[in-house]
């Protein structure tokens, strides 16, 4: 079996799932371009937990529109994928061994998270999936020690997958168009985090927050960053970063894809 890489997919608007754009076509292809996995485990920013992690053991998880204001179209849209109680109950013994408390949820679906980039990578939705949490207000170190509990999971066949976004300061939305010019805040962050996904210098990154430019304006909360640690932990030590596609969407959204292994 071939020994998976780890994904950090921008998952934007949720548009995404039916607006044409460079994420959604690369998107598309990248599903094609992967070794198939068994599974995939999905730490989306839309799911968040006090104290320690949950994980969803459904067996049939619902299509979660956790969004408002959108075309019917995007709201009639559903992901009919299988659940893994198995695989998500192995996942919940990792993070237990790793000294975490943690959540068993019956009944969790998949959020827009996970089933929008989901859909256009695995449209048949014939791949089991379920999801894990981020932890609330807890920093870029711990998801990444949260992650490298799930290390193992790359050998065993399935797809650790962190969603969120590589800038996210939605406050600073002003009706741009699709294409609007991206600020320079928002690409000097997005290139500083390339620099340093680059070169290895994880210390930096767990430090962004200080140290990279316009971090605060960028992410004025964190929980779309730390999905990107939680994909970085699980690759292993020593985990090497390939930027696999880079765009931006209404001039704030960065929608870089990073693949660790």
């Amino acid at each position: 079996m071939s020994i998976l890489p780890t994904l950090f997919l921008s998952h934007g608007s949720p548009m995404l799932a039916l607006q044409d754009s460079p994420a959604r076509r690369f998107l598309l292809e990248l599903g094609k371009a992967l070794p198939r996995p068994k599974a995939i485990a999905v730490a989306s920013a839309h799911w968040e937990t006090h104290g320690g992690p949950a994980v969803s053991l459904a067996p049939a998880p619902e299509t979660i529109h956790d969004f408002g204001g959108f075309p019917p179209a995007l709201s009639a849209l559903r992901y009919p994928a299988h659940g893994d109680p198995a695989m998500a109950e192995h996942v919940a013994r990792l993070l237990q061994d790793a000294g975490y408390p943690v959540r068993r949820s019956p009944q969790r679906g998949l959020d827009h998270g996970a089933w929008v980039p989901l859909m256009l990578m695995y449209p048949r939705a014939d791949i089991p999936v379920f999801q894990l949490s981020i932890l609330r207000g807890a920093a870029a170190a711990e998801h990444e020690r949260l992650g490298r509990a799930l290390a193992a999971l790359r050998a065993e066949g399935v797809l650790v997958v962190g969603s969120g976004s590589l800038t996210h300061n939605l406050y600073e939305f002003r009706g741009q168009d699709l294409e609007a010019p991206v600020p320079g805040w928002v690409g000097e962050f997005a290139a500083w985090m390339k620099e340093m996904l680059q070169q290895g210098r994880h210390d930096a990154l767990r430090d962004y927050r200080r140290l990279a430019p316009h971090a605060v304006r960028n992410h004025p909360t964190e929980e779309h960053l730390m999905p990107l640690f939680v994909a970085l932990g699980a690759a292993g030590d020593g985990a090497a970063a390939r930027q696999l596609h880079a765009s931006y969407e209404y001039g704030i959204l960065a929608m870089d894809v990073y693949a660790f292994s």
